[in-house]
């Protein structure tokens, strides 16, 4: 029986408790901790929990009755708590985004390092069908290089979304839509189509004056043979949310939409029905996932615990790629000059007080409260075909 304590009881938490639940004979909720304990005593009823209630994480780090932590804090808090736990000698599991700067991501990598245990970084659209079949498709060899990718993290979010206390500052968010919404497609993205040369963006907050950060931008990341844009953005309605990458052969994408062109004698396309058949019964024939979202992403960490292994589909590593792309985009769209990959230490945003320094303060946040009363949340599009 794998122990499983929670750190940080807001609403992104119940997903972490309701998978745990689902694998009620592989693990046990020893713990939950908050600085609100009382967020802690109404999900502990809601959820029928016999564990422990701290409002400091710190006197769960020696306890020998805890396997694996969950951090759903705020992004300002990951590296502190995950090092900790990681130190102690848990298995840490952390909702994204990673950390608030590189330089975390890296101390939580070389405390994952020098402790064995796995670091795995909340990445729970890769773990849903539309996904998953969507990176083997790419993978299949059907369909030639990548030529250009398109990536629409839209979402919307009212004004008010950035007066609850923690949201709408660099220091405790880290960013605004680029870090906080669109690192769900950014991390699905660079999964599928690896990392870039070069980025150029530009940034700007064009509806919430109650924030300091970013609320739309829009990158161009440069591949050797390749171009991708990425929108993020927390200004549009609807929020339908795409990703669609251009093939030699063919257009695919997660909502599952298969295009395929072949060439007339005079240039012009003709449809290609053959090979969209073929991507189909491709696409179709991949078996379902037994587990999908937080509960195949927490199941795949539990069996590797449960194995003594460290292989995870999304460990720390993973994590970095996608918070790289995400601080590359900033400096960019700061600095409004190109970025160049790997970003290196010397970058004025590899640090959280480098980003602090030189990241743009659009407004002053005016407001701050602890909770709202409504607090349902969405998580965005479930990438299913149209």
């Amino acid at each position: 029986m794998i122990r499983v304590a929670v750190i940080g009881t807001g609403k992104i938490s119940e997903s972490h408790l309701r998978a745990y639940a689902s694998f009620g004979q592989r693990c046990h909720i020893t713990a939950l901790s908050d600085i609100y304990p009382d967020k802690c005593t109404q999900l502990k009823e809601k959820f029928e929990l016999d564990c422990d209630i701290e409002s400091d994480y710190k006197k769960l780090l020696d306890r020998t009755d805890i396997d694996l932590v969950s951090i759903c804090t705020p992004p300002y808090m990951h590296a502190e708590i995950a090092i900790a736990f990681l130190k102690a000698g848990k298995h840490v599991l952390v909702e994204k985004p990673m950390a608030s700067s590189l330089e975390e991501c890296d101390r939580m990598l070389e405390a994952s390092e020098q402790s064995g245990k796995i670091l795995s970084i909340i990445s729970q659209n890769r773990f849903r069908d539309p996904t998953m079949r969507l990176k083997k498709v790419l993978d299949s060899g059907l369909l030639g290089k990548v030529v250009h990718a398109q990536v629409d993290s839209y979402w919307w979010r009212g004004h008010v979304y950035y007066d609850l206390w923690w949201r709408g500052t660099w220091e405790k968010e880290g960013g605004g839509c680029t870090l906080n919404h669109a690192v769900h497609h950014i991390d699905m993205f660079q999964w599928m189509m690896g990392m870039p040369d070069r980025i150029q963006a530009v940034m700007s907050n064009t509806s919430h004056d109650n924030a300091e950060v970013e609320d739309l931008s829009v990158a161009i990341l440069s591949y050797p043979n390749a171009l991708a844009q990425i929108t993020s953005s927390v200004v549009h309605h609807g929020q339908e949310q795409q990703l669609i990458f251009q093939t030699e052969k063919a257009r695919v994408s997660a909502p599952w939409k298969v295009f395929a062109s072949i060439s007339r004698e005079n240039g012009f396309p003709v449809r290609n029905e053959a090979l969209e058949a073929e991507l189909d019964a491709y696409y179709t024939a991949i078996p379902e996932l037994e587990h999908t979202e937080h509960a195949g992403q927490i199941n795949d960490v539990l069996t590797a615990i449960e194995n003594g292994r460290t292989d995870i589909l999304v460990d720390g590593r993973e994590g970095r790629k996608t918070l790289e792309l995400i601080t590359a985009i900033y400096q960019a769209g700061t600095t409004g000059q190109a970025v160049t990959l790997p970003l290196q230490p010397d970058s004025p945003f590899y640090t959280t007080q480098g980003i602090l320094s030189h990241a743009p303060r659009f407004y002053e946040k005016k407001n701050s409260v602890v909770g709202f009363e409504q607090n349902e949340i969405t998580l965005g599009s479930d990438y299913k075909q149209a």
